[in-house]
């Protein structure tokens, strides 16, 4: 664990060293290739820093933000994205850089009911996540009902834990920052889903990267902008594949199964199809009750997580693995503490 730890710091160091860098340097090159151009060092940097890191308890949140930050420093080279305008001060520019936080552009100020229904929600998905961190630490189900408890399991972790992120730094940075999810489970359609309610900055992030661009080049190359369109999204599908694909190697180790980018491409070709039919008249006259779109539309991904996305994951056991590195983890703080207690019990007696 304590090899680890070095290694932990390391990456920190150097990940803070990097985005000084690209604070001080970069804005001095005026935006377009010759920026991107400086940036790309550090950009594959980032890539190869996770790949020092062996226990997924620390890889799989790395991989995650550098590979955010990576997307982030891209955009910062055209002046888009989160980090545009340039922040006021290095803290500011390495917060926006390495953590998954955007500043709110338009924040709106909410009803005190609104507000607080949204504390009650937010308190019941804090104590269904302990129920669930319960039953998969102590595995009181069949393994069955343990997979089929997987897609809220991820979705409250994420929340959750996102959540309290966002409050700390709103705190500190003493500024409104975008919500990660919009109750993705009220979403009516996969378009709705994933580009209005599910990890909001990937999503905005990728629409900046991959979207945005592959529709430009599309428009000209072809007299359709509906054919563009579709092209474009079914690309974000793919990237965002193999961006998980690149994930599941960092945290695992082992080589992709390609079931991670075979799901997005599964639901890239579903969200172009469900675009598609909305824009003809039959589907324009044929209104769907809400309930049943919900139901149809979180069914579809919950099946299809269960299909393609969990199985990887679930064979390479990285559920119990980061259990039982966690454990390690406060094994190895309560000793360090207790040797430090008696160590100044020793200093303060002689």
């Amino acid at each position: 664990m304590e090899k680890e730890l070095n290694s932990l710091v390391k990456v920190g160091v150097s990940t803070i060293m990097s985005v000084s860098y690209c604070f001080f340097l970069p804005p001095r090159i005026k935006s377009g290739f010759f920026r991107l151009v400086s940036i790309l060092p550090v950009c594959v940097l980032f890539l190869v820093l996770p790949l020092f890191l062996s226990f997924p308890l620390f890889s799989s949140p790395a991989a995650i933000l550098l590979i955010l930050a990576d997307l982030k420093l891209i955009l910062f080279s055209f002046d888009q994205g989160p980090l545009s305008p340039l922040p006021s001060n290095i803290f500011l520019f390495t917060c926006f850089t390495c953590f998954p936080i955007q500043r709110q552009k338009n924040p709106k100020p909410q009803a005190g009911g609104q507000d607080q229904m949204h504390t009650w929600i937010f308190a019941i998905k804090v104590v269904l996540l302990g129920v669930l961190l319960h039953l998969y630490h102590w595995k009181t189900l069949p393994p069955i009902m343990l997979l089929g408890l997987y897609p809220p399991f991820l979705y409250v972790l994420l929340e959750v834990s996102l959540t309290l992120f966002r409050i700390l730094l709103t705190i500190i940075l003493k500024c409104n920052l975008e919500p990660h999810f919009k109750e993705p489970y009220l979403a009516t359609s996969l378009q709705d889903f994933w580009g209005r309610r599910w990890n909001l900055l990937v999503s905005a992030s990728l629409r900046a990267c991959v979207y945005t661009p592959v529709r430009r080049v599309c428009q000209h190359l072809m007299c359709s902008d509906d054919s563009a369109m579709l092209i474009s999204v079914l690309a974000t599908f793919i990237v965002s594949g193999v961006f998980h694909e690149v994930l599941f190697f960092y945290i695992i180790g082992e080589m992709p199964t390609g079931e991670l980018t075979l799901f997005f491409v599964l639901h890239g070709v579903c969200t172009v199809g469900e675009v598609a039919v909305k824009r003809t008249a039959f589907a324009q006259r044929w209104v769907v009750r809400q309930m049943l779109s919900r139901l149809l539309t979180v069914g579809f991904v919950v099946v299809t997580t269960w299909w393609l996305f969990f199985p990887p994951w679930i064979r390479s056991n990285v559920t119990e693995k980061c259990f039982n590195e966690a454990s390690l983890l406060i094994d190895f703080l309560r000793r360090k503490l207790i040797f430090l207690y008696l160590k100044t019990q020793v200093i303060s007696v002689n």
